[in-house]
């Protein structure tokens, strides 16, 4: 145990870990208002002279002298930190993101700090609060599985954060979005596929609640009357509702197996993502029918996963980096104005997805 004299000790070192200005002054022989115009780089700085400034510096870094952050932001009302909202992080569509958003946080000199809103309302608004009780600088928030109302958003405005949510355009004030243009995909996709010659097409299509997937439905509608293709509905199949994303693995696995033992032929399968893929190729695969010589198949997003298995799966690319260095861009962008004084007004950004060709698809084979 340790005696009391210990902990004194203890709580002394601890005092003295924090080098002060004080310290830096009597070991650069300057004194203390002149240290703290340097260390703090104030205006007066560009006053004094560089051997001067030299030496307090190489002082500071002897003495391990680290400068105190949270009391500069009591003075700028700054305090260099953007929320980072989530609304599922198991999401493996939100990885990439991610690192998007901590790499250009990074650069810009912002500290992310990270809440997993676990889909639940209360605790999204919980966060929020919390957040905002921080005095974060702006707010990111990434749409990804989102069955919450985001309304809450609107208080945003009273309270001036810079706010960009990535994965959702809301259709009114002040918060900016950057999103992919899932119609552009969706057509992409299936003019992939019917490309390769296929006719017969399944679907399997996202929850009704998710935002992607009117859009995605648009897409493939819109290209199959330019092209005449018939859509038959009895090959036409919903993931159900759920907040979990992994669950449209399992979703995929089942739903497919419906399609095949419906009896209904088919020789492509476009899913909703490529979790629902990944789950309709191991249905597929358990069923006897090869991907791609019996069954094409395609999703959409491009995660980590859909390269490394067999086959390979060819999907429509979201530039999910990207999305998330726009998004720091815009409220870096809307920090400054506020600064200035001037005046922040919402930014609406659509990035173009890519088709990505690989293994599990192919030419009709009507054999």
């Amino acid at each position: 145990m340790f005696r009391e004299a210990d902990i004194t000790d203890v709580s002394v070192k601890r005092q003295r870990s924090a080098v002060t200005i004080r310290e830096v002054a009597k070991e650069s022989g300057f004194a203390s208002a002149t240290v703290s115009i340097v260390l703090n780089n104030a205006p007066l700085a560009r006053y004094i002279p560089e051997t001067t400034k030299n030496r307090i510096v190489r002082a500071a870094k002897k003495l391990g002298y680290r400068p105190n952050v949270f009391a500069r932001t009591l003075r700028n009302q700054r305090t260099h930190t953007v929320g980072v909202m989530v609304f599922d992080m198991t999401d493996p569509y939100c990885i990439p993101i991610l690192r998007g958003i901590e790499n250009t946080l990074y650069e810009a000199s912002f500290l992310p700090i990270l809440t997993d809103v676990h889909n639940e309302r209360s605790r999204f608004e919980r966060y929020l609060e919390m957040l905002l009780d921080r005095r974060v600088e702006a707010l990111i928030i990434v749409a990804n599985w989102l069955f919450v109302d985001v309304n809450v958003l609107g208080d945003l405005e009273k309270s001036n954060v810079p706010t960009a949510m990535i994965g959702r355009e809301l259709k009114a004030g002040s918060v900016s979005s950057v999103t992919v243009d899932n119609e552009f995909g969706a057509n992409a996709a299936i003019e992939h596929l019917y490309s390769l010659g296929h006719r017969r097409i399944a679907f399997i299509r996202g929850p009704r609640h998710i935002t992607d997937t009117a859009p995605r439905w648009k897409g493939i509608r819109n290209f199959a009357t330019a092209k005449n293709l018939e859509i038959d509905p009895n090959l036409v199949v919903d993931l159900p509702e759920s907040s979990d994303p992994l669950s449209s693995f399992d979703a995929g696995y089942t739903l497919t197996q419906k399609l095949l033992q419906q009896g209904q032929s088919f020789t492509a399968l476009m899913a909703f993502d490529d979790v629902t893929a990944l789950g309709a190729i191991r249905a597929l695969h358990h069923a006897g029918v090869k991907v791609p010589e019996q069954c094409s198949v395609i999703g959409f997003d491009d995660i980590s996963h859909s390269s490394f298995i067999t086959p390979a799966l060819t999907t429509i690319r979201q530039p999910m980096p990207d999305m998330g260095q726009m998004a720091v861009n815009i409220v870096a962008e809307n920090i400054s104005a506020i600064q200035q004084q001037e005046r922040v007004a919402a930014v609406h950004r659509k990035l173009v997805p890519q088709l990505i060709t690989r293994e599990s698809t192919g030419k009709v084979n009507l054999q």
